[in-house]
């Protein structure tokens, strides 16, 4: 066996019932309750016109320019998954189209989010229920010759990813979450959330916005 080339398929998932409660909390917020680092990483964009993805990692591990294992990881994936493939960032020759995004979503795949480029962009495009997240856009496919993993640790987009990771998705990027910091971050994104609704609230209704925190630190800093 290469060294290179394994398939682990017997990681954990979490419940559905706690991946589904990720569903109403913005990327933004989830990264802010991980001291805002935490996020992958830019040139990594939304390709689809699905703006919300909730789903759980399967993880594809592929060399550069080449999808057999994607191929492969595809077929095992169960409903409610997401593929995160990591592609090295090689973006000049896509790892996959039209043709492997509508095998997933008839799979019920969620979404697949690649560090690597996609080619068929006009059509993943216009599809308003699979997500789809890549580094860029280019003609030329892929190989098939491998090796590749399924079911590591991956890196994607500067961030270390786990199979059976949470991963949720919308308009600003994506986050994964480990399931054992799932709780904690559900509480702390709620009461995120009811500041923000608070503040906005108060611009609305009074044109107020306080920040005490920005004299303090330029009082520190000397300037005032």
């Amino acid at each position: 066996m290469v060294l290179g080339c394994r398939i682990y398929d017997d990681f954990k998932r979490p419940d559905k019932e706690l991946v589904e409660k990720f569903a109403s909390f913005p990327v933004a917020n989830i990264d802010d309750c991980y001291d805002r680092y935490f996020a992958m990483r830019y040139p990594l964009r939304l390709m689809s016109n699905t703006k919300r993805l909730v789903g759980v990692a399967y993880t594809v591990k592929v060399p550069q320019g080449d999808n057999l294992m994607l191929n492969k990881a595809m077929d095992l994936a169960k409903p409610g998954d997401v593929l995160i493939v990591d592609a090295g960032g090689f973006d000049t020759r896509a790892i996959f189209g039209e043709i492997i995004v509508s095998y997933c979503k008839k799979r019920g795949i969620k979404g697949i989010v690649v560090d690597g480029a996609i080619r068929d962009s006009d059509a993943i495009n216009e599809m308003t229920d699979f997500s789809v997240y890549a580094k860029g856009v280019a003609p030329d496919g892929p190989y098939h010759n491998g090796p590749g993993m399924i079911g590591t640790a991956v890196c994607c987009a500067g961030q270390v990813v786990f199979p059976g990771d949470i991963i949720v998705g919308d308009a600003d990027g994506v986050i994964a979450i480990r399931p054992d910091d799932a709780l904690e971050v559900i509480a702390k994104a709620e009461a995120i959330g009811e500041k923000e609704r608070a503040l906005l609230k108060g611009i609305d209704e009074e044109g107020v916005y306080p920040r005490p925190w920005v004299d303090k630190r330029l009082t520190e800093l000397g300037c005032i």
